[in-house]
C-alpha cells in the first residue's frame, strides 16, 4: 500500500509586517506615448515583479493624484512614469506619497525582444521573474560626488527589497539589475540580467552532456569519445571562466546538478531591456516642491528664498481658501436642515388641524410674499425693469 507524500518543505509564509515592509512600484504611461515606449514599459514591468502590477491598464486621462488615492491601500511606495514628447523620452521615479522626483531624460534605450535576439542561445524562463532581484549600483560612491547622486542611491535602492544574506535562499536570486554611473559623461546605464550556473573543468562536449536534458544524437559518430574530443578544444567563453568565476555552492540551487558543495562558475547573461539615464531635475515633493538640483539651471540663495517664500504664500492661500469652501458648505447644510426641520413642523400642524381661519391667510399671505420676493429677484436678475406678481 502506497503512503502520501511527506512535506520537507521549509519556507515559512510572509507575515502582514514582511509584506508591509516589501517595496512595490507602479510602472505607468504618462500621456500619449508611441508604441515603443509603450513595450518599453511592459519590459520595465517584468524588471520590477513580483512586486508590481504588471497587467495594468491605466488610461490616458489617468493622473498621479489617482494612484496616490490607491497607494495606501496598495502598499505602493514608487511609482515609475515613462512620458514621451517632441524632444524625447522621459522618466519620473518618485516616493510615494510625498516624494522626492527624480527627473531622467532617456537617451537611448533597447528593448528586451532586442536584447534576445543578439544572442545565440537566449534565456527565457517565466520562473525567474518569481523572486525579486538584486540590485548593483556601480561606481556611485565617493566623497567627491555631489548631493543629488547620493539621493538617487538611495532612491533606487529602496526601490527592490533589502535581502539578509542569513535567512536568503540561493534559489531566490536569479535576476540582477545594474546601475552603473559613467563619471565620464554623466549618464546611468541601466541593464537587467539572469544568473546562470554552469560546471567548471569540462569541456564544452561534455556540458552538452552534463547539462542537457534529452541524450544527444549520436547517429554521426562511431564512439561517444568522437563526439566528446570533437570539442575539446577551449571555446571563447571557456576562456572566460576563471578563478574570479569559480564558486563553491552554499546550498542547492536551480537547474540540474547544482547541489551543495559543488564547483560551479557564475555567468550573468542579459534579459534586457537596456537604458541609459541622465538626471534632469530633482524635486523635493511629489512632482513638485522645492527643485533640490537642476542640470542645466542654478539660482542664487536670494532666487531660492524668493522662491520660498512664493510657494508658502501659495500654500496659505490654498489653505484659506479650502477652509472658506468648507464653512460655506457647513452654512449651506445647515440652513437646508433648518428649512427642512420647518416644513416638517408646518406640515405637522396642516394634519393637526386645529388653527383659525385668520391664522390660514396670514399664513397663506406670508407664503405668497415670499413668493413675489423670490419671483421678483428672479426677474431683476434678467433686467426686467416693471414686473408685476399679479
Amino acid at each position: 500500500m502506497g503512503h502520501g507524500r511527506k512535506k520537507r518543505r521549509t519556507h515559512v509564509a510572509p507575515t502582514e509586517e514582511d509584506l508591509s515592509k516589501t517595496p512595490r512600484a507602479l510602472v505607468v504611461k504618462s500621456g500619449h506615448v508611441g508604441t515603443s515606449v509603450a513595450r518599453l514599459v511592459h519590459d520595465v514591468r517584468k524588471v520590477m515583479e513580483p512586486n508590481t502590477a504588471s497587467n495594468l491598464k491605466e488610461r490616458v486621462n489617468n493622473r498621479i493624484k489617482d494612484y496616490v488615492a490607491v497607494s495606501a491601500q496598495l502598499g505602493i511606495s514608487h511609482i515609475l512614469m515613462f512620458s514621451q514628447t517632441d524632444a524625447g523620452t522621459n522618466l519620473r521615479i518618485a516616493r510615494i506619497p510625498r516624494g522626492p522626483t527624480l527627473y531622467f531624460k532617456v537617451n537611448s534605450y533597447a528593448l528586451t525582444n532586442d536584447c534576445l535576439k543578439l544572442q545565440k542561445s537566449p534565456f527565457t524562463a517565466n520562473s525567474i521573474f518569481k523572486s525579486s532581484p538584486l540590485i548593483i549600483l556601480n561606481n556611485f560612491a565617493g566623497a567627491d560626488k555631489g548631493k543629488e547622486l547620493k539621493l538617487m542611491t538611495a532612491m533606487l535602492q529602496n526601490m527592490f527589497p533589502a535581502i539578509n544574506p542569513s535567512v536568503m535562499h540561493l534559489s531566490d536570486a536569479r535576476r540582477v539589475v545594474l546601475f552603473n554611473y559613467n563619471e565620464a559623461t554623466g549618464m546611468v546605464d541601466f541593464r537587467h540580467y539572469t544568473v546562470v550556473v554552469k560546471p567548471v573543468g569540462v569541456t564544452k562536449g561534455v556540458k552538452r552532456v552534463i547539462l542537457a536534458k534529452n541524450i544527444p544524437s549520436m547517429a554521426g559518430f562511431d564512439d561517444i569519445s568522437e563526439y566528446v574530443l570533437r570539442e575539446a578544444f577551449a571555446s571563447e567563453s571557456d576562456v572566460e571562466d576563471g578563478p574570479e568565476n569559480e564558486v563553491t555552492l552554499p546550498q542547492d540551487y536551480v537547474g540540474r546538478n547544482n547541489r551543495k558543495n559543488e564547483q560551479r562558475a557564475v555567468r550573468l547573461q542579459e534579459l534586457g531591456p537596456r537604458m541609459e539615464l541622465c538626471l534632469m531635475k530633482v524635486e523635493a515633493g511629489l512632482c513638485e516642491g522645492d527643485v533640490l538640483y537642476h542640470k542645466y539651471v542654478s539660482k542664487t540663495k536670494e532666487e531660492i528664498e524668493k522662491a520660498a517664500r512664493l510657494r508658502q504664500i501659495k500654500m496659505t492661500n490654498q489653505a484659506r481658501r479650502r477652509q472658506e469652501q468648507e464653512a460655506h458648505v457647513k452654512r449651506k447644510k445647515g440652513e437646508k436642515e433648518s428649512d427642512d426641520e420647518s416644513e416638517a413642523e408646518s406640515s405637522a400642524e396642516e394634519r393637526g388641524g386645529e388653527s383659525d381661519g385668520s391664522d390660514d391667510s396670514d399664513a397663506k399671505r406670508k407664503k405668497v410674499a415670499k413668493k413675489t420676493g423670490k419671483a421678483r429677484l428672479v426677474a431683476d436678475d434678467f433686467g426686467a425693469d416693471e414686473y408685476s406678481s399679479s
